[in-house]
C-alpha cells in the first residue's frame, strides 16, 4: 500500500492547528483530518464507534491501536468518497499521531514530509486563548483552568517527544502567538519550498 504524503500540525492545545489546517483543507491539493472530528462524527452503532464509546464513556484513554484504526478508517472512506485523493493531495493531520505509540503504529500508512511546530512557550497565553475559544464554541473542556494546565502537562509529556521521533523530517518552527495570518505566512512559505521538492 502506497503511504500518504502527510503533512503534520504539531502543537499544544491552544496553538492554532485546527485554525490553520481548516484553512489549508480548503485549498486544491490539500486534505484536512482533525482527529476530534473523526471521534465526534463516529457511529456508536459501528463496531469502532462502540470500542471507543466503551473507553471515553468511562474517561478512559482510548488505546492507540484502536484510535489508529478509527483514523484509517474514516480516512479510508474519504478516499472512497473522492474528497481526499492520494495520488493529488497532501494529508494534513491535526491531532494524530498524539504519540510515539500512535506515531509507529502509522508507520506504514503515512509518510510524513513536514513537520510544522506551533510553538508557544508561554503556557499562560495559551491558557488565555483557551478560555477565550471556550467561550465562543460553548466547548466546556476549555473552560475549566485547572482542566486546561493538565492538558497542557499531558501535551508536554505524551506528545512533544514526536519532535524527536520526527527529528529526520523538515521542520517548521513557527510563533503560534503571532496573528493566524502571519502564521499560515510560515506555513505557506514552508509548503512551497515542499512543493518544489515535489516537483
Amino acid at each position: 500500500m502506497t503511504r500518504y504524503r502527510t503533512i503534520l500540525f504539531f502543537g499544544a492545545p491552544g496553538s492554532g492547528k485546527g485554525t490553520q489546517g481548516k484553512i489549508l483543507g480548503k485549498t486544491p491539493g490539500f486534505y484536512h483530518c482533525a482527529c476530534g472530528d473523526v471521534f465526534r462524527s463516529l457511529d456508536p452503532a459501528s463496531e469502532l464507534g462502540a470500542e471507543f464509546l466503551e473507553y471515553s464513556s468511562k474517561g478512559k484513554l482510548v488505546p492507540d491501536e484502536i484510535t489508529v484504526r478509527l483514523w484509517h478508517e474514516s480516512i479510508r472512506k474519504t478516499v472512497e468518497s473522492g474528497k481526499f485523493r492520494p495520488d493529488r493531495d497532501y494529508l494534513i493531520l491535526d491531532g494524530i499521531p498524539r504519540n510515539v505509540g500512535q506515531a509507529a503504529l502509522m508507520e506504514d500508512l503515512i509518510e510524513v514530509r513536514r513537520v510544522f511546530h506551533l510553538s508557544c512557550p508561554d503556557r499562560d497565553k495559551l491558557v488565555a486563548r483557551l478560555k477565550k475559544r471556550a467561550l465562543r464554541d460553548n466547548r466546556l473542556d476549555d473552560a475549566n483552568e485547572e482542566v486546561i494546565r493538565h492538558r497542557l502537562a499531558t501535551y508536554d509529556s505524551e506528545s512533544k517527544p514526536m519532535l524527536e521521533h520526527y527529528s529526520s523530517v523538515k521542520r517548521h518552527d513557527i510563533d503560534a502567538t503571532m496573528t493566524p495570518l502571519e502564521v499560515l505566512h510560515g506555513i505557506i512559505l514552508g509548503l512551497m519550498d515542499e512543493m518544489k521538492i515535489a516537483k
